[in-house]
């Protein structure tokens, strides 16, 4: 199963941004029309987003509603009700079924596999969040023995919107390269 994350308070960037669009398009909905492609999904929402509720009852997007006391303790929850799952943020707007079938096909349903980036994909104008050399992005796999670092090689990745200003980068990227 797959269940992109969209209960967060977004408190740096002020709104829901699961509804917020980029390229004319609800982050959302980018990121569902990815995920879906690859398997079974399911949108995690919380008290927080009223707005991505009423977005997904609009499109008909099957979701769930989490505790929402945090991203950690929401991903335990989600362990605890449907045990392991593909997660991903819904704040990454140019994430590709491709990314996902890849983590997919590599996660044994046990070790947690973290999706990463190495730091030379990156375009330069990113600021990620670096761990041992890698940019940490919003896919990855959630099992219960373990993690390791999954290597993914699509350097948007990298662009997840928290910002005002990340969320301008990622309309003007998307009118770009036309997603």
């Amino acid at each position: 199963m797959i269940v992109i994350m969209a209960g967060g308070r977004s408190s740096r960037m002020g709104k829901e941004k699961p509804v917020l669009e980029v390229g004319g398009v609800p982050m959302l909905l980018r990121v569902y029309r990815e995920t879906e492609k690859v398997g079974e999904t399911l949108v995690a929402l919380s008290k927080n987003t009223p707005k991505t509720r009423e977005l997904c009852l609009r499109e008909g997007i099957p979701f769930v509603e989490t505790p929402g006391n945090g991203y950690v303790e929401d991903v335990k929850w989600l362990l605890r009700e449907f045990g392991p799952f593909i997660s991903v943020s819904a704040d990454l707007p140019f994430i590709k079924a491709s990314d996902i079938a890849g983590i997919l096909r590599t996660f044994d349903g046990k070790t947690s596999l973290t999706g990463v980036l190495p730091l030379k994909l990156v375009p330069k104008d990113l600021k990620p969040v670096v761990y041992r050399g890698y940019a940490i992005v919003g896919l990855n796999a959630v099992g219960t023995e373990g993690e390791r670092f999954f290597e993914l090689r699509n350097p948007l990745l990298a662009l997840n919107i928290n910002t005002p200003e990340e969320l301008k980068l990622a309309d003007r990227v998307a009118r770009l390269v036309g997603r």
